[in-house]
């Protein structure tokens, strides 16, 4: 299901390389005149991370022996030259440890010279095949040149220590007056597609299990590595001889897959983790993609709001829930039909974890995208809650639920299985993670202080429970009398009337803790505070807190203040907490417009 959905994808694409090509990024070009002789370099990098993307012969798949890409790859094949070329950075004082290092360093440059054979052993078969060639007959004249009269040459120019600066970053050629790099000529590029056709063509026929059409096999799939990955990691692979092969098969061939379709979806995947790609986000260790089944408006903006949604890092000085804002308004279109979609359109999201040699799928769901619509714009609707902030932030994106719930906000100090919970759910609609919630409670009395986010979640989290028979509300609730909610609006009121009083809040940070979890061990002696309070407070202020204090505390049974709250009614206790200042807020904020 997850290679036919990747393979679909490639054939509605427009964007997509052809088949037997790819899109590479080139760090630098050495460019040559038609003569072979060596005339400058080229900067082909737009910043410190990304180079110019061109279109080439496809990358070939590696292991323990060399093989060279069509007239473009790394400094080691290119130039021979690599790391261990350039001079010993901080050698070691230790004469037997500095041989160790220097042994090491003779075998990397064996090994690039080994690679720079075999790279001018491709040029060369190149050559002899397409002899008219004109780009091919500069790069056969450049390489007869010899590796050491090219190095000095390339040693000269201006761009030589920043080309030792990003060596492993690749590197190609280009005809001087020609637009175009060599690996992209027309007859260079027809030659290596037809190769790869009469190559396939002498194979045995069998069914690919993606698209159950016959034809020519794969080996070995190409590498689609993530953040965290090896360079060689994949999708689908076997080990040798560990246990994986069955009836006789080998590598690829158990699980049989076409060139033409592996190459559609090894490019789909490679195209969705590019590292400008809107279709992805990470989370800690785990990379997720996602796409919509349909190339049209509707399927490009759901996948927009998605991408906005899984991070909300909108820097909108003017309004910061403009992101928040236009997702919803595009879903809420989708869901209620306002915006055409057909049927059968979906959605998909693709979860992935590095895992040695290979990508281990964490997370797969293909759903209807107005239903998926729908789930998004409930999310939104449990997390929904009043905001008394100076500085209004996006919170309902998963960024900001799971930096709400470790030290400091770092993301990627978050538990390694929470991230695809929270996804589960907000993408099926089912109950948040319990962990989720327990971390919230944790976070706050770790700091004695609530955020917007984690009372968003808790809230999010105890409406979504099946026991929950009185849902809790975006703003103060007057008629909900839950013990855990009404010590709360209790708690907040007793703190805000000695912030009036006094200017400070250290009952908060004494007895926050223990009035959410025992409340009658602490609730007796802030009442007796709160006199103490009153009496710094003018007449109507007075009757004001006295008044509001009796008619929350008429809301708790006979038996008064509880001894304990369970798990659920402390995430309520901390709900009402932040209800009720949310409404001491709002009532200052109305006394000074009307004092305007």
């Amino acid at each position: 299901m997850i290679l036919k959905a990747l393979y679909d994808y490639y054939h509605r694409s427009k964007e997509l390389a052809r088949p037997g090509m790819e899109y590479k990024e080139i760090a630098f070009l050495i460019v040559i005149d038609e003569q072979g002789n060596f005339l400058r370099l080229e900067d082909c990098r737009i910043d410190n991370k990304r180079c110019k993307p061109f279109l080439v012969p496809k990358s070939v798949s590696r292991s323990s022996n060399p093989v060279a890409n069509i007239c473009w790859d790394n400094c080691s094949y290119v130039l021979n030259y690599s790391e261990a070329n350039l001079p010993l950075k901080n050698p070691p004082a230790d004469i037997q440890k500095l041989a160790v290092k220097e042994a090491h360093i003779q075998k990397e440059r064996e090994k690039n010279g080994r690679n720079y054979n075999t790279f001018c052993q491709k040029i060369e078969e190149l050559h002899v095949a397409l002899p008219e060639n004109l780009s091919l007959k500069a790069l056969h004249l450049f390489y007869g040149k010899g590796n050491e009269t090219i190095l000095a040459a390339l040693q000269e120019d201006s761009l030589w220590e920043e080309l030792c600066k990003n060596l492993t970053r690749n590197v190609s050629f280009r005809i001087n007056g020609e637009p175009t790099i060599i690996p992209e000529d027309e007859e260079l590029v027809n030659f290596y597609l037809n190769s790869l056709s009469d190559h396939r063509a002498d194979r045995e026929s069998r069914t690919c299990l993606i698209t159950g059409e016959k034809g020519s096999l794969v080996e070995l799939t190409t590498a689609t590595p993530i953040l965290g990955s090896q360079a060689t990691a994949k999708l689908v692979a076997f080990q040798v001889d560990s246990g994986y092969d069955s009836y006789g098969k080998e590598k690829a061939y158990n699980a049989p897959i076409s060139h033409d379709a592996e190459f559609a979806y090894t490019t789909t995947l490679t195209h969705l983790l590019r590292k400008e790609s809107r279709n992805m986000f990470r989370i800690a260790t785990r990379t997720y993609v996602f796409w919509a089944s349909a190339i049209s408006e509707v399927g490009m903006e759901a996948e927009s709001c998605f991408y906005s949604l899984m991070s909300l890092q909108e820097d909108e000085t003017d309004n910061p829930d403009k992101g928040v804002i236009q997702v919803e308004k595009v879903f809420k279109s989708i869901f209620s039909g306002e915006r055409k979609v057909e049927t059968d359109d979906s959605f998909f999201i693709l979860g992935l974890a590095p895992n040695s040699a290979r990508l281990a799928v964490i997370y797969w769901k293909n759903i209807p995208i107005r239903e998926f619509a729908g789930n998004i714009l409930q999310h939104f609707e449990d997390m929904d809650i009043v905001d008394y902030r100076k500085e209004k932030r996006p919170y309902k994106g998963v960024y900001s639920i799971l930096s709400a719930v470790t030290l400091q906000g770092k993301v990627g100090d978050v538990q390694p299985n929470l991230p695809e919970a929270v996804i589960k759910s907000i993408f099926q609609n089912i109950p948040y993670p319990y962990s989720l919630y327990s971390a919230c409670l944790r976070r706050i009395r770790a700091e004695q202080r609530t955020t917007q986010a984690r009372v968003a979640t808790m809230k999010a989290y105890l409406n979504r429970l099946s026991n929950n028979h009185h849902k809790l509300t975006v703003m103060l609730d007057k008629s909900n009398k839950n013990v855990g909610y009404v010590c709360g609006r209790l708690f907040a009121t007793l703190e805000y009337l000695q912030k009036k009083s006094s200017g400070i809040d250290s009952i908060r940070q004494r007895y926050l803790n223990a009035a959410s979890t025992t409340p009658a061990a602490v609730f007796g002696n802030l009442m007796n505070l709160s006199v103490h309070h009153e009496e710094k407070l003018n007449e109507p202020s007075v009757i004001f807190f006295r008044k509001l204090k009796n008619e929350i505390i008429d809301m708790l049974s006979a038996d008064g203040f509880p001894t304990h709250l369970d798990i659920q009614n402390q995430g309520r206790f901390f709900v009402g907490y932040h209800h009720q200042m949310a409404e001491f807020y709002k009532s200052n904020k109305e006394d000074e417009d009307n004092v305007e």
